[in-house]
């Protein structure tokens, strides 16, 4: 090695000897670009996703709702029907002769409307006889009978329907004390 050669080597060291790390640590323009793309893709990888997720939520919940508007569609028709169907009831109830062409016409009114509803998902809740049970029945009197257990529906003040799987009107009843 000649002189001069010697010479350079020790400068390069004594250089490298009094760098500081920062300065040994240079880091090309470039890298760092790459590096800020790379965590920029990450990021709206991440987004992405999210967004992507959220849609299908949304799909599935508007899907969701949809079903649930279509199963229950007849409600309000049938909230509304149920006064009439109560009136009819009581013209029955009222008509001593079975026979007679009046009450055979508004009996077939209201076989009509109830088989219409049935159709549709619309049940009575039967509940002469049972235990009482708030989810479906309403109590509004209570009366202390003979033979009968306490909490039982003795009497069906207004009857009471379901909407397939939800209750449309509960009944109003007379339970045993």
């Amino acid at each position: 090695m000649s002189h001069k050669n010697k010479k350079e080597n020790e400068k390069i060291k004594e250089e490298e000897a009094t760098k500081t790390p920062e300065e040994e640590i240079k880091v090309d323009p470039k890298d760092e670009e790459i590096e800020k793309l790379k965590k920029e893709i990450d990021q709206l990888k991440n987004d992405y996703t999210r967004v992507f997720a959220d849609m299908d939520n949304l799909r599935k919940r508007l899907e969701a709702e949809a079903q649930t508007n279509k199963k229950y569609r007849i409600q309000s028709f049938a909230l509304e029907m149920l006064p009439a169907i109560d009136n009819l009831e009581r013209a029955l109830a009222s008509k001593e002769d079975k026979e007679d062409a009046f009450y055979k016409g508004v009996k077939m009114i209201y076989d009509q409307l109830l088989i219409s509803l049935k159709n549709e998902g619309v049940s009575e809740i039967e509940c002469l006889d049972k235990e009482f049970d708030p989810n479906f029945q309403q109590s509004i009197m209570v009366e202390k009978k003979e033979g009968v257990k306490p909490n039982t529906v003795i009497e069906v003040l207004q009857k009471g329907y379901m909407l397939k799987d939800r209750v449309l009107r509960a009944a109003l009843v007379k339970i045993s004390e």
